[in-house]
């Protein structure tokens, strides 16, 4: 019994690897169809969810899965030699694909300049994507993006919502969407459009990792921070958030990714759709100054838009 058990998975193997094929440029893929016939054409935009990672455990380098899809225009004029766009003239809507990347190969054509600790030598880069939707115009193209972007903005609300609702902290929120728990609300002048805010602060991701401070004994700049409000210099969610303090004001902003640094993150320090906190005091509100020629201040990590 134990040999045709080792007999029948042997050969379920194999008709699993018969399934990948390669490209001219030798990129291993497999194709597993969600039954439309209707390829891909030229000049068509794809909706597509993609997942790269590396190594025996899969850590994952990048994944639209659980967030905002990627949009891509099909154009077999420009795909890159070696890469998941070669596959797009081959795949139809409701498609699912893996490809795997050869480290060494793309070394080789230039594409990581040199091994390291991620891409090692004879070590492999997983793929996959799935092929959600298929537009004609980029008009249909960015009505969809807004929705998603909406979705996933609504979802990032839902998650601070209940991260405070957990910890029992209590908060007012934003027309946006920024959370604020208001430990004291401060004294005339308010924080308003137009006006000059100094603002202590510390910022830190879910986890309680700080990422950057003017506070305490660890900060390396300890003056407060200058904000002109309306001016768009600071991430939306301290313009949005720090309008419900005044001078003397002290509390702390719960801020959607997409208020923050959103799809990109500010690596190293603050990861791509990373919802944040900010530790504020407000210590003076005031007339923004006039414009000068002289060049501004050096934005920190934190507030920077």
């Amino acid at each position: 019994m134990k040999i045709i058990t080792s007999i029948v998975a042997a050969s379920i193997l194999l008709a699993s690897c018969s399934q990948y094929e390669k490209t001219k440029s030798g990129l291993t893929y497999k194709i597993t169809s969600g039954g439309s016939k209707e390829k891909l054409k030229q000049g068509q935009f794809v909706k597509m969810n993609i997942k790269f990672s590396i190594g025996t455990k899969d850590s994952v380098l990048n994944s639209t899965y659980d967030h905002i899809p990627a949009y891509l225009m099909v154009d077999t004029t420009r795909s890159a030699k070696y890469s998941f766009t070669e596959l797009l003239p081959l795949v139809a809507k409701g498609d699912k694909i893996e490809f795997v990347l050869s480290i060494d190969t793309l070394k080789k054509l230039g594409m990581i300049p040199e091994y390291n600790t991620v891409f090692t030598k004879n070590g492999t880069i997983k793929g996959k994507f799935d092929v959600i939707k298929v537009f004609t115009n980029e008009q249909e193209v960015n009505a969809d993006y807004q929705k998603e972007v909406e979705t996933e903005k609504q979802k990032e609300i839902t998650a601070l919502e209940k991260y405070t609702k957990d910890k029992n902290i209590k908060t007012v929120k934003s027309p946006g969407g920024v959370l604020v728990e208001i430990e004291n609300a401060g004294s005339d002048p308010k924080a308003d459009t137009g006006k000059q805010v100094s603002v202590f602060y510390k910022g830190y991701t879910i986890d309680g990792k700080v990422f950057d401070t003017n506070m305490g004994a660890t900060a390396t700049n300890k003056n407060p921070y200058p904000v002109v409000l309306g001016k768009h210099g600071v991430i939306p969610g301290w313009e949005e958030g720090l309008k419900f303090f005044g001078k003397g004001g002290k509390g702390k902003l719960f801020i959607p990714s997409l208020l923050a640094y959103g799809i990109q993150g500010n690596p190293p320090v603050i990861p791509p759709f990373a919802n944040l906190i900010f530790e504020v005091e407000i210590a003076d509100v005031t007339a923004a100054p006039a414009p000068t020629a002289a060049t501004a201040p050096q934005m920190p990590v934190a507030p920077h838009h």
